[in-house]
């Protein structure tokens, strides 16, 4: 496995890479969701494909408030499981190396990026689709894999690949859970262990309310379970069509039940696939 950190060294590694790239954008912390979608990338390249990693800590989607400073970043044991899950590269590389001095320009998503996480954090998605865009151009790869656990995020990165990346694959893969049913998180870690036991009760909500059978009654539940049992107030619950991410007010197509709740210090986000309850009138 190579680990390179300079845009000169990903772009030699590239030109000898065989015809089948997948990459896999992360931001480090690695935990068993992102082996997932290693194991997924290596399944996807096939055994004469390349897996390349990225790990970088991509400061232009935090806002000034939020954790970038103390963002984990164990890099050692990071390559080690990325060596485990059969990566062929590591980009691991510096601010500098992405956002040279003087920056001026970014890519930005102006649909599916408004609503949901984007309403909260109005500069979060144009930072997403500013450092995916340059992976994408420098890496050239064939396929990318993404977690479904940043549904909006999911969407937000395929929308971009079909208008900017046309016939890049854009593989999206389950979310992976605690065996309490939380959805695994880099950010999990910072969760204090009787936050810990309030934050399972978040995705317990998602599914209790997903057995409603109208948005409204979907919505109710979930912000009434969810406040109960984390004690905090969520930040946003909706139930919005799973191509346009637009609120729907009857499930008469499929959908997804989004949701973010912040438990002390920590923001959590989740969701749940609705299936369409009736036909459409």
């Amino acid at each position: 496995m190579r680990t390179l950190s300079t845009l000169a060294e990903l772009a030699s590694f590239r030109t000898r890479a065989p015809s089948a790239v997948v990459l896999v954008p992360t931001m480090g912390a690695l935990h068993t969701g992102h082996a997932a979608l290693m194991d997924a990338a290596r399944s996807r390249a096939g055994g004469g494909g390349t897996v390349i990693v990225s790990i970088f800590v991509n400061p232009t989607q935090f806002a000034p408030h939020e954790d970038l400073d103390k963002y984990p970043r164990p890099f050692e044991a990071d390559l080690a499981r990325c060596h485990e899950h059969g990566a062929d590269a590591v980009f691991a590389p510096s601010v500098p190396e992405m956002y040279p001095p003087g920056d001026s320009t970014f890519v930005e998503e102006t649909t599916l990026s408004r609503g949901l996480c984007g309403a909260r954090r109005p500069s979060h998605f144009r930072g997403v689709c500013t450092v995916v865009a340059k992976l994408f151009h420098l890496t050239r790869p064939d396929a990318a894999i993404f977690g479904e656990k940043d549904f909006q995020q999911l969407a937000v990165i395929g929308r971009m690949a079909r208008d900017l990346f046309p016939g890049l694959e854009i593989i999206g893969c389950p979310t992976v859970r605690e065996p309490d049913g939380l959805a695994l998180s880099s950010r999990n870690r910072y969760l204090a262990p009787e936050e810990r036991r309030r934050a399972a009760a978040f995705p317990a909500a998602l599914r209790t309310a997903a057995e409603n059978s109208s948005p409204r009654e979907v919505i109710a539940t979930a912000t009434a379970l969810i406040t109960q049992g984390t004690g905090s107030v969520p930040e946003y619950v909706e139930v919005v069509d799973a191509e346009t991410l637009e609120p729907l007010q009857t499930l008469d197509r499929p959908a997804v039940l989004a949701a973010a709740v912040k438990i002390g210090e920590t923001r959590l986000i989740d969701n749940v696939h609705l299936a369409a309850r009736h036909a459409k009138i």
